[in-house]
């Protein structure tokens, strides 16, 4: 099994559910809290782990209280720490999170201890990993070791998905030769300005994020599924994928579910079309069911709706 290397942030997340959300300076009352793993590095890390990946998280917490929220997680996930650095002075990344009725949400990250990873911490993690499959990324760590992550996976020649989130404003460097770019249409839309609203906007706004180098798209959608747009046989391929069918109730870490589970397939060698629909059905999944890390699917439960859904047996 090749491996899966993440390079990204760790957070706790600290989760209140509520009817509604307030509005400026109104108090309501909420139905429940939750306290757990989180972090769009730690949560696609553990998507790709639990659909069937060999995962290397590489990422920073601190020595506070929340740091043992994350050891316990890691350690009853049977997931390696070992690229896991520990900062001295700086505080485990956390996240608040309010959910209301509908599944929606709206988050708040201090971003913490993650502001250490370093290229360096990357270069050495690399150099103890053999038979790598591909290398992930997002942006609640700084600049430095995104890049990184992906001169390595052009030094070992395999896949580099970048998913731009939470959007930041990219250095041309970073843009130009990233295998996969999977914005959202919020993210999409900041990148190259156009507002993606269905397949016509989304193969524009694609058309324009290749022009700054980037060589394949992916633009999750939300209800309406995926678009990809692609580089195979010599032209370009594309694709808006419908999502299963399933009842929404929480869709904190849908997008980590899905680059998770794509990186995966990537690793695998999956076609394209296959790799999208596995990374569907786990991002499917994940809305059905409460919390971010805690939301992310065993690889069997992917495969059976990945069957049911799309007729596709891996």
């Amino acid at each position: 099994m090749k491996k899966v290397m993440v390079v990204g942030s760790l957070n706790v997340d600290m989760t209140v559910y509520t009817p509604r959300f307030p509005v400026a300076g109104e108090t309501v009352f909420g139905t429940s809290l939750r306290i757990g793993m989180g972090g769009k590095g730690s949560n696609q890390a553990i998507a790709a782990h639990r659909s069937g990946g060999d995962v290397c998280m590489v990422g920073c917490i601190g020595t506070d209280a929340m740091a043992d929220v994350v050891r316990r997680h890691y350690d009853a996930e049977g997931m390696s720490r070992e690229f896991v650095a520990e900062s001295a002075t700086a505080e485990t990344g956390t996240a608040l999170i309010e959910v209301e009725g509908s599944g929606q949400n709206r988050i708040v990250v201090i971003t913490g201890a993650n502001d250490e990873v370093s290229a360096v911490q990357v270069e050495a993690a690399a150099a103890k990993i053999e038979n790598m499959g591909a290398v992930l990324t997002q942006l609640e760590t700084g600049f430095e070791p995104v890049i990184a992550a992906k001169e390595l996976a052009a030094a070992r020649g395999v896949p580099f998905i970048l998913n731009p989130a939470p959007y930041k404003d990219m250095p041309a460097e970073l843009l130009a030769g990233t295998d996969w770019l999977t914005p959202n249409e919020t993210e999409a839309a900041r990148l190259c300005g156009v507002t993606v609203t269905d397949r016509a906007t989304a193969a524009e706004a694609a058309e324009k994020i290749r022009a700054l180098g980037v060589k394949n798209v992916l633009i999750t959608l939300g209800k309406q599924g995926v678009y990809a747009s692609w580089l195979q046989d010599g032209g370009v391929k594309e694709e808006l994928l419908p999502p299963p069918a399933v009842k929404a109730v929480d869709t904190t870490g849908a997008g980590d579910a899905f680059n998770g589970a794509f990186t995966v397939a990537l690793a695998e060698g999956l076609p394209v079309p296959q790799a999208l629909r596995f990374a569907s059905c786990c991002a499917s999944l994940s809305v059905t069911r409460a919390g971010a890390a805690d939301s992310m699917p065993a690889r069997s439960e992917i495969l059976t709706l990945l069957k049911e859904t799309y007729g596709v047996e891996l």
